[in-house]
């Protein structure tokens, strides 16, 4: 699906991150290959117009929303409700371990799995978040949110109509995707795409 210059609403998840044992998810900054990715998602041309910023307190999304930010002189919102989905019960995870929990999670919605917050309050909690964002930017020509795969992809599900499922995810890229919405009419304008895809491939 071809994205649309038009759309009022990007959501973006944060990239590549520094993975660490020792800090607490919520914490982990950008890595620098993060970074650069967000260096080079600046030259995208649906950034033209953008007049708002808003991402969750976590430091990955923080990180991602201030090279945005600084780029397009604009400041940034912190929102705790964007954060990723509530997975303190467990802390980190070894990869292997870790899918197997977030294939469980997103396959049981109504669960909470080992602790997890469901998918389905992590669904709601965005959408209300998004709304609220939307209800202060009536008529805005584009407002960008930085948030995560997780909720992202809740987020998608509920825009485009969709029951909750794994299949909706974002690219297995380490983050750093897109996609534009609207909220009236509800729908998604594109699919998942690299914030760098068209000018640092792969």
């Amino acid at each position: 699906m071809p994205t649309t210059p038009h759309a009022p609403f990007y959501l973006i998840t944060h990239p590549d991150v520094v993975i660490s044992r020792d800090v607490p998810v919520p914490r982990w900054p950008l890595s620098e290959r993060g970074l650069e990715r967000m260096r080079l998602g600046l030259r995208q041309p649906w950034l033209e117009g953008t007049t708002a910023i808003y991402c969750s307190t976590e430091q990955k999304a923080i990180d991602a929303a201030r090279i945005l930010g600084e780029h397009l002189g604009l400041p940034w919102t912190e929102v705790e409700a964007l954060g990723e989905n509530d997975r303190s019960a467990t802390g980190f995870l070894p990869p292997p371990e870790f899918e197997q929990v977030a294939n469980a999670f997103f396959a049981q919605p109504t669960v909470s799995v080992r602790g997890w917050e469901r998918a389905c309050d992590a669904q709601a909690r965005m959408v209300r978040a998004v709304e609220a964002i939307a209800a202060r930017h009536a008529g805005a020509r584009r407002v960008l949110i930085v948030a995560h795969g997780a909720v992202g992809t809740l987020l998608y599900c509920h825009l485009a109509g969709l029951p909750i499922d794994r299949r909706w995810d974002q690219p297995p890229n380490k983050g750093g995707n897109y996609f534009g919405f609207t909220l009236q009419p509800r729908g998604v304008q594109s699919w998942w795409r690299a914030i760098d895809e068209e000018l640092h491939p792969a």
